[in-house]
């Protein structure tokens, strides 16, 4: 397990997190600490609490006991202010592309001149300077989700949480979304993001969370959980077997 210390700007810890529904615990993850200076990748079977923690540290969910804490301080709206989300199925509203962007822009207090300059920027970064007046409910799978990443990044988010991302794009456009994030990345956007793509944990990731059972069984850096983990979870999970 990592540190327990969080000294970090924008680290993220999780203390005593718990979710119970009819008495059994969903989520329940006594200690959690993401600092690292790359993106976190949150890997584990189905049913292991992933998504659930996601949220949870994004404030979308508050826990039954438990909190997180964000810079020294616990979740608050401050702090979900500097964070952004996308989900597995990106959410667009009945607008043309830009406009989406627009709409994000326009409500940050942005002026007209400089919102039009910023929605060019965001559409070249995401390859998707050609559709700028196509309705946005039109794209494809992977043009949507980039839309999605795109629409996010434009709240100058410090922290973007991303839920599954690419689980039902090709290769193609899943190459195309990992740029996005490692470009995202490398502008000092915190990234944390579940995935059941060992190959993309890979690529992508500076650290690794992998849970089982709404519990964090291992966190370390990714080449060191991924090649040779510690817990006889992770280690199974890695090789293709059943968790339980």
């Amino acid at each position: 397990m990592r540190d327990l210390f969080c000294d970090a700007v924008n680290c993220l810890k999780v203390e005593n997190l718990q979710i119970r529904s009819n008495g059994k615990a969903l989520l329940d993850v006594s200690s959690l600490v993401l600092d690292g200076p790359g993106p976190t990748l949150i890997l584990g079977p189905n049913g292991a609490g992933k998504s659930l923690l996601l949220r949870c540290l994004h404030g979308l969910i508050t826990p039954d006991r438990g909190q997180v804490v964000q810079d020294g301080k616990p979740l608050g709206a401050a702090q979900k202010a500097r964070q952004a989300m996308v989900f597995q199925k990106p959410v667009l509203l009945r607008r043309s592309v830009a406009a989406n962007l627009d709409f994000v822009l326009k409500r940050q207090g942005m002026g007209r001149r400089a919102r039009k300059a910023r929605i060019a920027e965001l559409l070249a970064e995401g390859g998707l300077d050609g559709k700028a007046r196509q309705p946005a409910r039109s794209l494809s799978g992977g043009e949507a989700q980039r839309l999605a990443i795109l629409r996010a990044l434009a709240l100058d988010p410090e922290t973007l949480f991303l839920d599954e991302p690419t689980s039902a794009l090709d290769p193609s456009a899943t190459q195309m979304i990992e740029r996005m994030i490692l470009r995202a990345s490398a502008l000092a956007v915190r990234i944390v993001m579940v995935t059941h793509d060992i190959g993309q944990a890979r690529r992508l990731a500076s650290d690794v969370v992998m849970m089982q059972g709404g519990h964090v069984v291992e966190h370390g850096v990714a080449k060191q959980v991924l090649n040779s983990p510690e817990s006889d979870a992770s280690r199974r999970y890695l090789a293709g077997g059943l968790v339980t």
